[in-house]
């Protein structure tokens, strides 16, 4: 079995750490290298950075604080928001990015996926997938693909995309349920295992951990490869070494 990834995510807007509940009145967390070095320390596995207001404001990615990780950090970071293009990842890979994430991109033209998969291979390219509840009998798909932060449905049921994002060619799913972002109330369970079962590639369950409790759920509930956190790790709740000591006392293979 392999081991399960820790990972804290970084949402960065004006070069400063982030975070919100549901998308939503952002509070400043931190300084997005003094964070990265602090979760490197930890023990954390990778770190998702993510230019959250690039898609909304139009715009690419940020560059400057990428180059200032990649001089700071040594483990593997993914980046995401704002990404359009082949070229656009070339240069996010060229200053020191691991992986890239898209999304909304993806979305708008989900050949893209396997253009970058062709290019870069598909260890490189994560596709992140945000999703909502909807209500039984409101003829939208019961779990629904949201982009631009989470503003605009899509109408895409998440089951299906994540299958066609797969056999597209990505190389993992970065799953967020915007219904639990922030709220620190658990993993969008029932989405989590509801992606993870239907395709072979990884599944990084994102959105509402809080407790070291809700971190093993989505592992083994929930059937994701990885964990992802970011106001329980921001905020002190819990510590990413705190975390992979909780989850090896409860059997789940993590590097310690």
């Amino acid at each position: 079995m392999s081991k399960v990834r820790i990972i804290p995510c970084l949402d960065v807007k004006d070069g400063r750490v982030v975070k919100g509940v549901k998308f939503e009145n952002l509070r400043d967390a931190r300084d997005i290298v003094d964070a990265a070095k602090a979760y490197e320390a930890q023990g954390a596995d990778e770190l998702v950075i993510l230019d959250i207001a690039a898609t909304v404001e139009n715009r690419g990615t940020q560059m400057e604080w990428i180059r200032q990780l990649a001089g700071a950090v040594s483990i593997p970071f993914a980046v995401g928001g704002g990404i359009r293009t082949g070229d656009d990842m070339q240069i996010l890979f060229d200053l020191g990015a691991a992986k890239v994430s898209i999304n909304t991109a993806a979305v708008r033209s989900p050949d893209l996926i396997r253009q970058a998969a062709t290019r870069f291979g598909s260890g490189r390219l994560v596709v992140a997938i945000d999703g909502k509840k909807n209500h039984i009998g409101s003829g939208r798909p019961r779990l629904e693909v949201v982009v631009k932060g989470g503003h605009e449905a899509t109408g895409l049921d998440i089951v299906e995309w994540a299958r066609l994002v797969e056999n597209l060619g990505a190389g993992e799913i970065l799953l967020t349920s915007k219904d639990a972002d922030g709220t620190k109330d658990g993993y969008d369970i029932e989405m989590t295992r509801a992606v993870a079962e239907a395709v072979h590639i990884p599944v990084i369950a994102s959105g509402g951990a809080g407790t070291l409790e809700h971190l093993y759920k989505a592992i083994v509930d929930g059937r994701a490869s990885a964990v992802l956190a970011a106001s329980a790790f921001h905020f002190g709740e819990i510590s990413v070494r705190e975390a992979k000591e909780y989850l090896a006392s409860r059997g789940i293979s993590v590097a310690l």
